[in-house]
């Protein structure tokens, strides 16, 4: 076992690992931090999305010993300070970009990653951006939707995106 710390939505944290222990195992189970998903287990759905230095990462193909010493933000790190949904939630919610919520933590985490990359993305880059999240229920019209809307781009129609 090894200890490993990294800080986790603004926290200092710490918890012992095996060498063979996966970021998203360490999160759920060392930390207690469920709302990162495990969906596959063979990093295609996305569901295990988190942030490292800011990057958008499968936690599922990741070692959590390779986090030692990083800035790691969940979906949890996501609300505002006073609990209420940030503003990438909110616009899921807004927009119905969710169904069963399964793929939601991912799928919001790697939006998170493509507007800190590019604040205004437009509707290709969005789709590009989100492939290597799955999402059986929603067809992702709404998904695409709630991501622009959440960089500030009136969404009339998917097709029709025009800047604030």
């Amino acid at each position: 076992m090894t200890q490993v710390s990294m800080t986790v939505n603004g926290k200092s944290v710490s918890a012992e690992a095996e060498g063979r222990t996966l970021l998203v195992q360490y999160l759920r189970e060392g930390l207690g931090m469920t709302g990162t998903h495990i969906g596959c287990d063979t990093s295609q759905c996305g569901a295990c999305v988190v942030l490292v230095d800011g990057k958008a990462v499968k936690s599922c193909t990741m070692l959590a010993m390779d986090a030692d010493g990083a800035e790691v933000t969940t979906i949890e790190g996501m609300a505002n300070a006073d609990g209420s949904l940030g503003t990438i939630q909110q616009a899921f919610q807004d927009h119905h970009g969710l169904q069963c919520g399964f793929c939601t933590p991912g799928m919001v985490m790697s939006a998170a990653a493509l507007l800190a990359e590019n604040p205004k993305p437009t509707e290709a880059e969005v789709r590009h951006y989100l492939e290597g999240n799955l999402c059986r229920c929603t067809g992702y019209h709404n998904i695409v939707k709630a991501v622009l809307a959440a960089s500030g781009q009136n969404v009339d129609d998917l097709g029709a995106v025009a800047a604030e």
